[in-house]
C-alpha cells in the first residue's frame, strides 16, 4: 500500500449499502409497499423488468454480510432503514418486526466491532404517503419527523452516526421531474416543491435526532463537479444553472440559511413567495450539522441547450437548458461515467472555499465504480479497474485534506452487487460479487485490496 498517502489516526474507513437495493423480503413481516416497489413492478420502468423483491436477500442473510464486513476490517458500516418496514403506511402504527430487524442488525455490527451509520431515507417512500402527494406536500416532511423520532428512540442509544437523507437531488428531480426514478413523475412545480419539502423533512429529522441524544447528525448530498464544455458564455451560463440545481439548491439552505441567488435564471421564474415556502423554513433547514456526507462518482461536462418547452410549469421536467456532454480522453465505467479522480479534490476544495467555517467536517459517504466484472473459471473476480478507481480517488481525497478540507471518513460503494435502481441488476458496483441465482457472495480483488489498505492504515 506504499503507493497511497497515509490518512490521519481516527480516519474512518467504511462500506455502504441501501435497504431497497439489498434487503429483499419485500412483503415479509409487515413491511408495507414503497414507491420503488410500485415503480419497479410497472412494465418498462426498470431494465430487464427487475425488482427489489429479493435483491441480495440481506434481510435473511445479514449475519453473513456482517461477517464480510468484519473480514474487510471496516470501522463503520453505512446502511439505510426502510421507512415502510418500520411504519408501513408512512404514519400511524409502528411495525415492531421492522424495528426488531434493524435492532438485530445493529447488535450484530456492534458485536463485530463495527460502528453503525444509519441513513433514515434512501428513496423508499411509503406508497401510502405518495398516494397523498408524496414529497410534493408538506405533510410528508412532517411524517418524516415522526418516523425519525420513532427510529431514534429505538436505536439512538446504539447508532452513533445518523444521516437524514441520501441524495435528495435524485428524489426530487429524477423522481418528480424527469421520471427516471420512483415515483416516475414528470412535473415542474411539483419537483421544486419536492426539493423544498425534502429539505424541510431533513430539518425536522435533525431536531428529532437531537432530541433523542444521538452523537452525530448529518445529510448526504450527491454534489457534482460541473465543467463547461467550452469557454463560451452560453456554456458557462449553463454550468451556473447546473450548479444551482445539483448543488446550490441544497447547500445554500443547509449551510448558509438562504435560497440560491441564481434560482430564477435556472428555473425560468422566481420562487420568492412560492406557496410551498413558509416563514421559518430556512431556520429549520439550516440547523447545525455535525458532518456533511458527500457522494462522488464523476464530474459532469455541461453545454447550453435551448428551451424546448414554453410552459414554465413543465420546464423543469422537460428542459433545464443544459445538457451533459461525454468527456473524451478518459476511461469510462460500465455506467459510462468518466473517471476523473481530481474532480473529487476540486469539489471538496470548492465547498471549503465557498462556505469556509460553515462547512462541517466531511465524510465521503459513497464512492465507487460499476465495472463489467466477469468471474474467472475458478470463480474469483479480478476487477483491476475498480481497484484503480478506488486507489486514485482515495489519493484525490487525501489531496483535498492536504488543501485544508476536514475529511473524517470514506465509505466505498458498495459492499455488495445490488439492485441498481432503474438499471436493475445489470450494473455491478460491489466489492463483493452476488450471484443473483444462488445469492452466493464472492469477495472480489477490490475487497482484498481495500482490506489490505485498512490493515496498513491501522498498522
Amino acid at each position: 500500500m506504499s503507493e497511497l498517502p497515509a490518512f490521519p489516526p481516527g480516519f474512518v474507513f467504511g462500506a455502504a449499502t441501501a435497504a431497497y437495493q439489498i434487503e429483499g423480503a419485500a412483503r415479509e413481516d409487515g413491511r408495507g409497499p414503497s414507491i420503488w416497489d410500485t415503480y419497479s413492478h410497472e412494465p418498462g420502468r426498470v431494465t430487464g423488468g427487475d425488482t427489489g423483491d429479493v435483491a441480495c436477500d440481506h434481510y435473511h442473510r445479514y449475519p453473513e454480510d456482517v461477517a464480510l464486513l468484519r473480514g474487510l476490517g471496516v470501522d463503520s458500516y453505512r446502511f439505510s432503514l426502510a421507512w415502510p418496514r418500520i411504519v408501513p403506511d408512512g404514519s400511524g402504527p409502528v411495525n415492531p418486526k421492522g424495528l426488531d430487524f434493524y435492532s438485530r442488525l445493529v447488535d450484530e455490527l456492534l458485536a463485530a466491532g463495527i460502528e453503525p451509520a444509519a441513513t433514515l431515507y434512501h428513496w423508499d417512500l411509503p406508497q401510502a404517503l405518495e398516494d397523498r402527494g408524496g414529497w410534493r406536500v408538506r405533510e410528508t416532511a412532517e411524517r418524516f419527523a415522526e418516523y425519525a423520532a420513532v427510529v431514534a428512540g429505538h436505536l439512538g442509544d446504539r447508532v452513533p452516526r445518523w444521516i437524514t437523507l441520501n441524495e435528495p437531488w435524485c428524489s426530487a428531480f429524477l423522481g418528480y421531474s424527469v421520471g427516471r426514478h420512483a415515483p416516475g413523475a414528470r412535473e415542474g412545480r411539483g419537483a421544486l416543491a419536492a426539493a423544498h419539502h425534502l429539505l424541510l423533512g431533513h430539518g425536522h429529522a435533525v431536531g428529532a435526532l437531537r432530541a433523542a441524544g444521538v452523537r452525530e447528525v448529518g445529510i448526504t448530498l450527491n454534489l457534482d463537479r460541473n465543467l463547461p464544455a467550452t469557454g463560451s458564455p452560453a456554456d458557462l451560463a449553463a454550468v451556473t444553472r447546473a450548479d444551482t440545481q445539483h448543488n446550490l439548491v441544497w447547500t445554500e439552505p443547509i449551510l448558509a440559511g438562504r435560497y440560491p441567488l441564481t434560482e430564477a435564471e435556472t428555473w425560468g421564474e422566481s420562487l420568492t413567495g412560492a406557496d410551498f415556502r413558509r416563514e421559518g423554513d430556512l431556520e429549520l433547514i439550516s440547523r447545525p450539522l455535525d458532518f456533511l456526507g458527500v457522494n462522488y462518482y464523476r464530474p459532469i461536462v455541461v453545454a447550453d441547450a435551448p428551451h424546448r418547452e414554453a410552459d414554465p410549469a413543465r420546464r423543469v421536467a422537460t428542459d433545464n437548458r443544459y445538457q451533459e456532454v461525454r468527456l473524451s480522453g478518459v476511461r469510462h465505467t460500465a455506467m459510462d461515467w468518466p473517471v476523473v479522480p481530481r474532480g473529487l479534490t476540486d469539489l471538496l476544495v470548492g465547498l471549503k472555499e465557498r462556505y469556509g467555517d460553515a462547512l462541517p467536517p466531511v465524510h465521503v459517504t459513497e464512492n465507487g465504480s460499476a465495472e463489467d466484472d466477469v468471474p474467472a473459471a475458478d470463480g474469483t473476480v479480478h476487477d483491476a479497474d475498480r481497484v484503480s478507481y478506488l486507489r486514485d480517488h482515495l489519493t484525490a481525497l487525501r489531496a483535498a485534506m492536504d488543501a485544508g478540507v476536514d475529511v473524517r471518513g470514506y465509505y466505498v460503494w458498495s459492499l455488495l452487487d445490488n439492485f441498481e435502481w432503474a438499471h436493475g441488476y445489470s450494473k455491478r458496483f460491489g466489492i463483493v460479487r452476488v450471484d443473483y441465482d444462488t445469492l452466493e457472495r464472492t469477495p472480489k480483488d477490490s475487497y482484498h485490496w481495500y482490506r489490505a489498505l485498512i490493515a496498513a492504515h491501522r498498522a
